[in-house]
């Protein structure tokens, strides 16, 4: 995959995947504002699957876990512009403009944004730096960020309450968040960044809760995933492999043996020979 950069801190990058199917893992520790250009992406999250398309932009709220599988489509390569707003941006930007915000429920779900000319506009007049792969000035690009905290403002009412929220994750119910987070790959002093503690305390919390390490349990868990999803939901170990957060399929095809004794082809002839 193939990622520009158009400013020195990398708060607006070009995203391009090299390939007819790009698999990365993302952590959002800032908020990303991201217009998809061509081809298709599709986000797998706890609770929900998305897959947006050519021309719509989405705001992913930062400390988002997500799995992101990039993909041709039309004919056309995955291509995406990718705007960071850190909370250093966002912090100076609200005490600048003095501001006044109400605060609501951080949201645990990736936002759709609506069609805007404004939109339309700002993206069009950055695509033209990474086509002549030209690096903006720290200056400008500071105004392009202002400029895009201003649209996105202006066209979604209810943005202020998850920019302006500077807080750090507070201590929250470690079983509840990795079980709905196991399949996502990222250190265990994130795992325990996200919910609250350090990576000690959350070490020690696992032990209490479970009985077990956090790395025995979770590669447990993704392996009973992967197995539901061959067995029950038919699908191909090729096509499940990375959204149960293996890397790659050699490394799980050989934990999946080592766990239940055959190989995810061998349950998938399996489960093809029970139909019939």
């Amino acid at each position: 995959m193939a990622t520009k950069r158009i400013n020195k801190n990398a708060e607006i990058v070009f995203s391009c995947s090299g390939s007819t199917r790009n698999n990365t893992e993302m952590i959002a520790e800032e908020h990303c504002v991201v217009r998809v250009l061509s081809g298709e992406l599709k986000v797998i999250q706890s609770s929900k699957t998305y897959i947006f398309g050519l021309g719509e932009t989405l705001l992913f709220p930062r400390n988002q876990l997500s799995t992101l599988i990039k993909s041709d489509k039309d004919g056309l390569p995955y291509r995406a512009i990718v705007v960071k707003l850190t909370q250093d941006v966002l912090r100076a930007f609200y005490e600048q403009k003095k501001l006044q915000t109400t605060l609501v429920s951080k949201t645990d779900y990736i936002i759709l944004l609506s069609q805007s000319p404004l939109l339309d506009s700002f993206f069009a007049s950055i695509l033209p730096y990474f086509d002549l792969n030209y690096k903006l000035p720290q200056e400008l690009s500071e105004l392009k960020i202002q400029e895009a905290i201003t649209i996105l403002r202006s066209i979604n009412q209810d943005i202020d309450n998850i920019f302006s929220d500077f807080s750090e994750p507070h201590k929250i119910n470690l079983v509840e968040f990795m079980e709905r987070n196991y399949m996502f790959n990222m250190p265990l002093e994130k795992f325990g960044y996200l919910t609250g503690r350090s990576l000690t305390t959350f070490k020690r919390d696992f032990k209490k809760a479970y009985n077990t390490t956090p790395q025995k349990w979770i590669t447990q868990k993704r392996l009973e995933l992967a197995r539901f999803q061959i067995t029950e939901k038919k699908r191909k170990p090729i096509d499940i492999f990375y959204e149960v957060g293996f890397e790659n399929l050699s490394h799980f095809s050989f934990a999946f043996k080592k766990q239940f004794g055959k190989s995810p082809t061998e349950f998938v002839n399996k489960t093809d020979n029970a139909s019939f």
